[in-house]
């Protein structure tokens, strides 16, 4: 069990950004210019390489759109010249062949709509496919105190609502980047060209619809970005009630978690409300603007037209033009307006790909050695979780001792006293603070990381299944073995019994979690699963707490005869669990208060003793009480 100190990490009270959000804790200084131009730098390198393989449609759904600006464009040409030709002198042959030219130009324009469309949804959705796995990876490449920087919400919503962000802007923006200005510079110039005077009306409006979309922006960021972090706290609440709902069922706390949802939730909205509240007051500020726009254009250009200075066909297509401006101003802005929100999600996705992992193996010096013998020694290691400004308190002091190749190492201790901390180092799912942990005398940071792992078998506390059959979960010990050696591993952890009582035996699916299995099930299976890697040592954390003393003792038997020559430690609150190993490790305050064998410690270890006499004499209590009825 970790230190309280770290928990309340854990809690988010550590947490520098948001307690509630329960995001990255991290020591933020003022960018400087060179900094900031740097880190533009690594981001277009690390977005290029999601690019470069789908560039042709990259390309060719921006340039497919223009096919459409064009037609747009030209349309309101040859609906003038229908008008001011055509309809005025009546030449119906006329107005045929510009109709017909009409209805080719509007095809074509399908046709490139179409391709633009399919072209940019490709591009966007393989962008964002690539950055997903990229991202997953790097989350499973995170060392234990990188998970403990982020809650499981946050990291859900990054890996799926904030990539989703992104590409729906990265598709508007690809079937936009090229339309709307292709659609403003072109509709401009044929207003221009057909009476300057008119075109002067756009010149004053275009400013000022700039000036509020750029305040729109600058508002709106900010709400984009804690839009993001109540849905982090939404999905963070929702996957711990429903991973917990059996325990909130025995509680009968359904009405409190409805009220804790509902907060959530409400939250949730108001921040969406006010975030979008933006959104919705775009439209009609574009929409007030395009129509003061053309009733303006209307009334000057119907004095322009009495006067004679200019045809009723001219004035149609101008109107048409003024709305086209207007309508690409406004694409923009929704286009920079998504970008602001996706802007938020991918400052959240970067912080995913910033960080750095606490353990890897880069500077291992023997990668290619494994783990063939099962010693361990601790010299004089110290460690604890990072706190608050980086500080960390130790939950482990000057622990020293050696593990002999298939010698049983019994670990007892108080909750707190950093049992579970000190096992957590050998595989190196921690990095120690100090001192060394050695594994067949060489220094476990000098091992590649899947080499290390691989020689060790490890039962955490916390026991996880995951949904597939029963055989499917064992063989995460070794998907090769064949089904002689899981029935063979599955009897050693006392499994195999209850598994064969399920009408589908091995075959049988398991519940998300393993939910239609007992928690001492759940314990055998897990510790088959772990023996089934053949682990040159095994680790065992309080793995049979929940299983009866008489299994426990059937466990213990078939590790010490299938199992001789692996180190073996053994995690528990009952002595009974490691009164027979070799040596028995007594943890008070992440010290070793007492180290020998269950004889040694009764005479040395005061603190022991007193464990022993605690649970012996309940034991006899119990056993009189049985006896007399």
């Amino acid at each position: 069990m970790r230190d309280k100190q770290h928990m309340n990490k854990r809690n988010g009270k550590y947490n520098m950004k948001d307690p509630l959000q329960n995001g990255i804790s991290i020591q933020r200084k003022n960018p400087t210019n060179a900094d900031l131009t740097r880190k533009e730098i690594i981001e277009l390198k690390r977005y290029k390489k999601y690019i470069t393989p789908y560039l042709s449609a990259f390309v060719i759904g921006p340039l497919m759109m223009l096919t459409e600006v064009a037609g747009e464009v030209m349309l309101p040409k040859f609906m003038s010249m229908i008008i001011n030709n055509g309809v005025a002198s009546r030449n119906v042959a006329y107005i045929g062949k510009m109709g017909t030219l009409m209805v080719l130009t509007v095809l074509f324009m399908a046709v490139g709509g179409i391709l633009g469309a399919y072209f940019s949804a490709k591009a966007s959705i393989s962008f964002t496919s690539d950055m997903r796995n990229d991202l997953f990876r790097k989350v499973q490449q995170f060392s234990f105190e990188n998970i403990d920087d982020y809650s499981t919400g946050s990291l859900v919503t990054r890996l799926t609502n904030d990539v989703q962000q992104v590409q729906n802007v990265l598709m508007m923006g690809l079937r936009m980047a090229l339309r709307a200005p292709g659609m403003f510079l072109g509709a401009l110039i044929m207003a221009f060209m057909m009476n300057r005077q008119l075109a002067v009306i756009i010149l004053i409006v275009i400013p000022l619809l700039l000036a509020a979309i750029l305040l729109i922006l600058k508002t709106a960021f900010p709400r984009f970005g804690e839009m993001q972090r109540r849905l982090d706290r939404l999905n963070s609440g929702i996957q711990e009630s429903l991973t917990n709902v059996r325990v909130v069922k025995s509680f009968v706390r359904e009405d409190h978690e409805i009220e804790k949802f509902s907060k959530l939730n409400d939250d949730l909205k108001e921040s969406s409300l006010r975030a979008l509240r933006i959104v919705i007051t775009t439209m009609p500020v574009m929409m007030f603007a395009m129509n003061v726009t053309t009733l303006a254009v209307v009334w000057y250009g119907g004095n322009i037209i009495i006067a004679g200075k200019m045809p009723v066909g001219d004035l149609t297509a101008f109107t048409t033009y003024i709305v086209q401006i207007l309508m690409s101003l406004m694409m923009l802005s929704m286009v920079f307006l998504q970008s602001s929100r996706a802007s938020a999600s991918m400052k959240r996705i970067n912080e995913i790909f910033d960080t750095e992992i606490g353990l890897n193996d880069d500077n291992a010096e023997n990668k290619d050695k494994k783990v063939t013998e099962g010693r361990v020694e601790f010299k004089n290691v110290s460690f604890g979780y990072s706190g608050e400004n980086g500080r960390k308190d130790l939950v482990l002091e000057g622990i020293s001792f050696t593990a002999e190749p298939g010698q049983t190492i019994g670990i007892i201790g108080s909750t707190g006293s950093g049992k579970t901390s000190l096992v957590q180092l050998i595989p190196r799912l921690y990095d120690v603070t100090g001192g060394e942990v050695l594994v067949d005398g060489v220094n476990v940071k000098e091992y590649s990381l899947k080499h290390l792992r691989e020689g060790v078998g490890m039962v955490l506390q916390k026991n996880v299944l995951f949904s597939g059959t029963i055989e499917e979960n064992l063989r995460w010990g070794n998907e090769d073995a064949p089904m002689e050696d899981v029935i063979r591993f599955s009897e050693s952890a006392q499994a195999d019994p209850f598994v064969k009582t399920f009408k589908n035996g091995y075959d049988t699916e398991m519940g998300q979690g393993g939910v239609n299995v007992s928690g001492g099930q759940k314990q055998r299976l897990c510790i088959a699963r772990a023996l089934l890697k053949r682990p040159k040592i095994l680790i065992l954390d309080d793995s049979t707490s929940a299983v009866d003393t008489a299994t426990e003792a059937k466990i213990r038997e078939s590790l010490y005869h299938d199992l001789k020559d692996t180190t073996k430690i053994i995690i528990a609150q009952r002595i009974s669990s490691v009164q027979e190993a070799d040596q028995i490790l007594v943890l008070e305050d992440g010290k070793i208060i007492g180290h020998g064998t269950h004889e040694e410690l009764l005479k040395t270890c005061e603190a022991y003793s007193e464990i022993y006499t605690t649970q012996i004499g309940n034991q006899s209590i119990r056993a009189g009480e049985e006896a007399a009825v």
